[in-house]
């Protein structure tokens, strides 16, 4: 059977699931629908439903009642009017009338009290066509009153021929009675809406449905379809049964016809239409009075409020303005609940406008709807799915929404919930199921929305991507076009010329090329010997500046002034040259140059610079004992010791010169100490010998100077070595110095090769045992300078006595020693060596000093 067999039959359907709760009805229906005074201030949401809207007004505007506030911005619009007449005081967001309270654009109105209208244009429905009317409804801002708040202008337009258009009056949520006091008080103007939208949709029959609880209000109905002559005909008035929700669309649907709508239709699919008799009487007003939706009834109720009621109020009235005009019965924690006790929603803030959708505020006394207790765990007991009225799975749906599957949850379909909150009322373990599915749907429709952008996001993108890459090819084919005509317009020459330059530039682009491939960064091993080399140079730098620091300014000079050095050593190579005199004491002296190189030849330049540090050491230690007066004694050291630290060529050159040095001094003190024939005799071996060992030397002038300052220090060491007997008891320091070296001289000439470099290596290893604390190189850098200077000093006082005796220095053009040792003698008084002793006593202060003082810098 087609639909209009099954309406004729008179036949209803049970609805599957449901409950019965306690309807309370009685505690708002006795009374007719009164009005309140107006607010001060009115809050009127912009966006409404849908897509957002545009607004008309500016902050300062006056505007009238029912001016429109926006404008429309797309198909799914509502439109905003102002409820009363006032100055648009801010246009700010502001709390909504949202479980959450999130804050949304509002367009704030401050009343004048004067409720001032525009003039509304009235017109007959009949003489309007279908686009006329549906223009009136859109722009009167017509939406659903049954709490959906679907745009009625798109509902009335629907795709399919409808069959049965059903007007909803079942009003089944407990508490609320709106649509029943409205159907009684204002049958006639929502007849007059059916008739509206029967113009607009043809429907074959017309079903206005009503349960027996509400019998007033079906009369009253009744009544008003009798009257009306294009009505009668068709439309009838049904009264189902009370059962809760059988105000739901598709279940109102299935009790009528005893059809189901499938999962994701539409009623208008099947060929039915449902509109609530609210939105019926709204229709006739905007079209035939052209009144916009400004103002609806709404039911005031519960135990906690002594006037229980249904009250006309405009569109935007705040909540706590209802609340203070109507007596409380406490004031302390009031809850309030926007809609009914089984689909409402609690306000966070009761500073929120009434909307078009808002049919009811409860007020309930503190346990009058639950029992307070709190959430416990599911029992599976089933009876969640036995009263829903969709045929779901509840128990399932709580579970994913709870894990937040909303996948899962999507599977067994949520979307199909009405959120009636029968599976809440009776779970016996009162876990609040609506409120797990209505978090799930909104995570869903938000992923919904994010996967949206990121398609439409990835269609611009792919069309940004060709435009671009159009816009490429036009570049390449205008820049290809315009060479070509470059080309055709160009002569022979300039082609030639053209020709050539890019030549040259590929010429020179292949030059920098093979130039960047020959260059090749620093090896690791180069840079590694580069910051040697740099750590060396500071360190050498530093110790420098610590000798020049401690020494006189002429000793300064000399140590630090290489190339000094080097003249200095070639003059006494020349000096050797000149004063051999003997074969013995030549081969003797290459002997000893031949051991010594034959010694240092396999060591390295390290080794070498550590021997000459020892001698120095030595050189300097022994300069001091000579300068005092008691007698030299001699120890037996072993010849092994642990090679001293290493130093670099430039300190090798330093003491080499400070060797040399000591060298001259023995010279001059020989003339004014002693005027012996056999102390001259063997000052003069000594000088030659020391003179054949300098001009010995080998080529290389490393290794020469090493040479060179070892046999200076053998003769030393010999000299010293002699017996404190043989000297003259009045013989001053200096005469006991040159009467020690003189005799060690001697007996070298006569002593063999290998002998004298058993002494070398003697006294290269009792040098650090003589030295003290002076250990490191350093303290024997600065003792050396330190003798140096003493003995210039010493030289100085002897050429100044010579000169006082008329006595010619004991050099002669080339300085040869042999003629100095010839030269007559001048004794020295008494009064000359006491000086002498304390110069010696002093710098060997001196000397310790500036070692204590070194060798704190190193702690440091």
């Amino acid at each position: 059977m087609n639909l209009i067999d099954i309406i004729e039959q008179n036949t209803l359907w049970p609805l599957t699931g449901g409950i019965h709760p306690a309807e309370m009805k009685h505690l708002s229906n006795q009374t007719p629908v009164a009005r309140l005074p107006l607010a001060k201030q009115f809050y009127i949401p912009v966006p409404q439903v849908g897509d957002s809207a545009l607004l008309t007004v500016k902050v300062g505007e006056r505007v009238l009642k029912g001016q429109p506030l926006t404008k429309s911005a797309g198909a799914m619009f509502v439109a905003a009017h102002a409820p009363t007449s006032g100055v648009v005081s801010a246009i700010a967001p502001h709390a909504s009338n949202h479980a959450s309270a999130l804050p949304e654009l509002t367009c704030i109105i401050d009343a004048d009290g004067e409720d001032q209208a525009l003039q509304f244009q009235t017109a007959d429905a009949k003489q309007l066509s279908k686009e006329q009317i549906l223009g009136r409804i859109r722009d009167a801002g017509i939406a659903g009153m049954g709490g959906a708040m679907f745009p009625s202008h798109i509902k009335l337009r629907p795709a399919a021929k409808i069959e049965l258009l059903i007007i909803n009056g079942v009003e089944c949520e407990p508490y609320i009675t709106a649509d029943d006091r409205l159907m009684r008080e204002h049958a006639a103007n929502i007849v007059a809406g059916i008739e509206i939208i029967q113009q607009l949709i043809g429907a074959r029959r017309i079903v206005i449905a009503i349960e027996d609880n509400k019998a007033e209000a079906a009369k009253a109905m009744a009544t008003a379809i009798s009257q009306s002559a294009e009505l009668k005909p068709i439309a009838l008035v049904r009264v189902i049964p009370t059962k809760y929700p059988s105000g739901g669309e598709k279940q109102l649907i299935q009790i009528i016809t005893g059809k189901e709508v499938p999962s994701g239709t539409i009623p208008a699919q099947l060929g039915i239409v449902v509109h609530n008799v609210g939105t019926a009487y709204a229709i006739r007003d905007a079209v035939v009075e052209g009144k916009p939706l400004i103002e609806r009834v709404v039911t005031v109720t519960g135990g906690n409020i002594e006037q229980n009621g249904n009250y006309w109020l405009p569109i935007g009235t705040p909540v706590n303005h209802v609340l203070q005009q109507l007596k409380l019965r406490s004031n302390k924690q009031v809850e309030v609940i926007v809609g009914g006790p089984m689909m409402g929603y609690t306000l966070p803030d009761a500073d929120v406008p009434v909307l078009k959708g808002t049919n009811c505020l409860l007020l309930p006394k503190r346990n009058e709807l639950s029992s307070g207790n709190y959430e416990r765990a599911c029992i599976r007991c089933g009876e969640c799915a036995q009263v829903c009225p969709a045929s779901l799975l509840p128990q399932q749906l709580y579970w994913h929404a709870k894990a937040e599957e909303y996948d899962k949850a999507n599977s067994f379909n949520l979307q199909d919930c009405i959120e009636c909150g029968c599976c809440a009322f009776v779970c016996p373990s009162d876990i609040p199921l609506v409120q797990y599915y209505r978090v799930a749907k909104a995570a869903i429709r938000k992923d919904r929305a994010e996967k949206v952008q990121a398609e439409q996001a990835k269609i611009r993108y792919e069309a940004r991507l060709e435009r671009l890459e159009q816009e490429r090819l036009e570049r390449e084919a205008k820049a290809k076009e315009a060479s070509e005509r470059r080309k055709a317009a160009m002569s022979g020459d300039q082609k030639d010329a053209v020709a050539a330059a890019l030549a040259r530039v590929q010429a020179k682009k292949q030059v920098q090329l093979s130039d960047a491939a020959v260059v090749e960064p620093p090896s690791n091993d180069a840079i590694a010997a580069a910051v040697a080399r740099a750590k060396a140079k500071k360190l050498q730098t530093a110790e420098t500046s610590v000798v020049q620091s401690n020494t006189e300014s002429d000793v300064t000079s000399d140590v630090t002034d290489d190339k000094k050095a080097q003249i200095a050593a070639a003059i006494a190579r020349a000096k050797a040259k000149k004063s051999q005199s003997t074969d013995e004491v030549a081969d003797s002296a290459v002997a000893d140059s031949e051991a010594i190189k034959a010694e240092t030849g396999a060591a390295s330049d390290t080794k070498q610079a550590q021997i000459a540090a020892a001698v120095a050491r030595a050189k300097a230690k022994k300069a001091a004992l000579a300068a005092e007066p008691q007698p030299t004694e001699t120890n037996d050291v072993p010849a092994t010791e642990p090679v001293p630290p290493t130093i670099d060529d430039k300190q090798a050159k330093i003491a080499a010169a400070v060797a040399r040095a000591k060298a001259k001094k023995a010279v001059q003190v020989s003339c004014d100490d002693t005027a012996d024939a056999e102390s001259t005799t063997q000052l003069d071996t000594a000088e030659n010998s020391a003179a054949v060992n300098e001009a010995a030397i080998p080529a290389d002038d490393k290794q020469a100077k090493i040479a060179a300052a070892v046999a200076r220090a053998k003769a030393k060491k010999t000299a010293n070595a002699q017996p404190s007997t043989e000297q003259t008891p009045s013989a001053s320091p200096a005469q006991s110095a040159l009467a020690t070296t003189t005799e060690s001289d001697d007996a070298r000439a006569h002593t063999p090769v290998s002998a004298n470099d058993n002494a070398a290596v003697a006294d290269e290893a009792s040098a650090p045992a003589d030295t003290g604390e002076m250990v490191n190189a350093k303290q024997a850098r600065i003792a050396a300078a330190v003798a140096k200077a003493k003995a210039k000093k010493a030289a100085e006082q002897a050429n100044a006595a010579m000169a006082a005796e008329h006595v010619t220095p004991a050099t002669d053009n080339s300085g040869s020693a042999i003629e100095a040792a010839e030269a007559p003698v001048v004794e020295v008084n008494e009064a000359d060596a006491k000086q002498a002793r304390i110069a010696a006593a002093v710098a060997k202060a001196k000397a310790k000093k500036a070692a204590e003082r070194a060798e704190k810098e190193n702690q440091s």
